[in-house]
């Protein structure tokens, strides 16, 4: 890897360049529809997971093979598929246990673990974008304490969402370190296969069935698969090798008003309380606070 990259890679407040914003775009609106898919599935949550990885994989082995492996990226990769199939199993929880507005609010608090854990392993993240952090968190209590009060099974699904966001960020960041050494569609491939040979023993030892589901289950598969998969997940992974994964984490948070748009248009999953839109806009608030302040210090003092 030559300096630059090095230098891009390891800067974390560097806002993407228009090649890799455009893929972020595309990225925000094939994840967001992740959430009201998962909502109308009647799949087993790890049964779920293993096919929609499965697919994902095998989308991306022909250009795999393509390259060479390194021993090294293929041991974060690795890494990096079995913490993406604990992620997904939070986060496929919490669209069935809570709504899918609430759900993927609290999963958006990704960039407050992003960010710490740049800061745990020596990144520099700005002091002011700490507020913002601060206050997406402060919405985070107010959805899950008013769930709480309204029923236990929303609480656990906010619960299992605020797991989903921690774990999603640790995936960014293991997911950027593979890649300093394979190429994109490498890491994919090993990564979401990791991911469905996880998730296939909690099925089969489940005891939930793998096939013999309706036509209508396969077509939200691969609505899925396409969509939050290949147009979602994949699209994320390819700007990591040159944009950090606490901004493209930031840039996740989109993804909450395109879930809860698609979820309300269409009247997908449990609709959310009137009461937990302030705990929501503070969430949004945060990370928009949070994406402002991380602006380069060099070009703020250039303009």
């Amino acid at each position: 890897m030559s300096e630059v990259q090095k230098a891009t890679v390891h800067n974390h407040t560097e806002l993407p360049a228009r090649p890799d914003l455009i893929r972020l775009i595309i990225g925000i609106f094939g994840i967001g529809s992740s959430g009201p898919l998962i909502a109308l599935s009647a799949m087993p949550v790890p049964t779920l997971i293993f096919w929609r990885n499965l697919g994902g994989s095998l989308m991306t082995l022909p250009f795999a093979l393509r390259h060479k492996l390194d021993r090294t990226g293929v041991k974060w990769a690795v890494l990096a598929g079995i913490v993406l199939a604990v992620h997904f199993v939070g986060f496929f929880l919490s669209m069935r246990m809570t709504s899918v507005t609430a759900g993927t609010a609290i999963v958006a608090t990704q960039p407050i673990f992003a960010a710490f854990f740049v800061k745990l392993t020596g990144g520099h993240i700005p002091t002011k974008a700490w507020l913002g952090m601060l206050i997406s968190f402060t919405g985070v209590v107010v959805v899950t304490g008013i769930d709480l009060q309204l029923d236990r099974r929303s609480f656990l699904g906010d619960l299992a969402a605020l797991i989903s966001g921690a774990l999603a960020a640790a995936y960014m960041l293991i997911g950027s370190r593979a890649q300093q050494t394979l190429a994109t569609t490498s890491y994919t491939t090993i990564c979401y296969f990791v991911c469905a040979m996880t998730a296939l023993p909690m099925a089969l030892l489940s005891g939930y069935d793998i096939v013999g589901f309706a036509l209508r289950e396969w077509w939200i598969l691969l609505g899925l698969i396409i969509g939050a998969q290949i147009l979602g997940h994949t699209m994320f992974n390819m700007t990591l090798k040159r944009v950090s994964p606490a901004v493209v984490s930031m840039i996740v948070f989109f993804e909450v008003p395109v879930a809860a748009i698609v979820s309300l248009v269409f009247d997908i999953g449990k609709q959310p309380t009137l009461s937990i839109i302030p705990g929501v806009i503070l969430i949004l608030l945060g990370c928009i606070l949070v994406v402002l302040r991380t602006r380069p210090e060099s070009a703020m003092t250039e303009q």
